[in-house]
């Protein structure tokens, strides 16, 4: 319900702040938020970690996290939401190509069918909230990196908790996400955009709960289960962001509608197998 939520919250963070400045915002202030315990987990961390762990750093957080914002740019938080459901069959495909989990035709089917809607809903003109559905691939590609941080986690981090992978790989992305932040006009922005106070308090909410706090918890349900299992989080992800989408104003149609059960028919297949 958290992570079904930040797109609305994305969507109200690019009132006053520009996506660079969203994505350096969510990045920066999450890594405040992780930075007082970073010494005491980083003495956990041993020296075979730390390439896993900048691959969950930067695909599991820093890239998906310019995505998301420069995707709803153009197009809605409903249509952002249900894209954003091909991360299980992404997590399937690139665990089959890359990591040696196997992969049985129910869910290479699966794959093809969630695919299949994703592209009906980028190809077509979904409603007057998209004005150019072409970013919605900005979205596929932040589902991808995701997919590769979740076969990470499962394959190369189980020596550590979910907390170091969390504090660790957060910290290390701060100082970036700091150095972008000061080279836009952000000072100006706060002092002279009166909706920052709708969309700082949006984007700290991002940071700390729909960032921080549930990707330990994601972190750590890889861990337990595997990097599939945890992936169907993707089934609740589009429902919670459709009905906060609707509440706002957005509007949903028939190629949603039709993209959404493709894509969870697809999710259903691949669990099948």
């Amino acid at each position: 319900m958290v992570w079904g939520s930040s797109f609305i919250l994305i969507k109200k963070s690019l009132i006053a702040f520009g996506p660079m400045q969203v994505s350096a915002l969510r990045i920066l202030i999450a890594a405040i938020c992780m930075a007082p315990f970073f010494v005491r987990e980083l003495r956990k961390v041993r020296r075979e970690n730390w390439p896993a762990l900048l691959v969950v750093g930067l695909l599991g957080t820093g890239i998906p996290a310019f995505c998301y914002p420069i995707a709803e740019t153009q197009i809605s938080s409903i249509t952002t939401g249900i894209l954003n459901s091909l991360t299980p069959l992404f997590t399937i495909l690139i665990g089959a190509l890359f990591f040696k989990v196997p992969a049985t035709w129910s869910r290479i089917l699966g794959v093809l069918l969630g695919l299949g809607g994703a592209i009906l809903i980028i190809s077509r003109s979904a409603g007057d909230d998209d004005h150019n559905l072409l970013f919605g691939l900005f979205v596929v590609f932040g589902t991808l990196c995701y997919a590769f941080s979740g076969n990470t986690i499962k394959s190369k981090l189980q020596n550590l908790n979910s907390v170091t992978i969390g504090v660790v790989a957060f910290t290390i992305l701060g100082p970036p996400a700091l150095i972008i932040l000061l080279s836009t006009d952000i000072a100006q922005v706060f002092s002279s955009d009166p909706n920052v106070w709708i969309s700082f308090p949006a984007v700290c909410f991002l940071s700390i709960f729909g960032t921080a706090a549930a990707s330990i918890l994601y972190f750590k349900l890889v861990q337990m289960t595997s990097a599939v299992f945890a992936s169907m989080v993707a089934y609740l992800i589009p429902i919670v962001a459709v009905m906060l989408g609707m509440l706002d104003g957005e509007t949903i149609t028939w190629i949603h509608g039709v993209g959404f059960i493709l894509i969870m028919g697809g999710i259903y297949l691949s669990r099948r197998g």
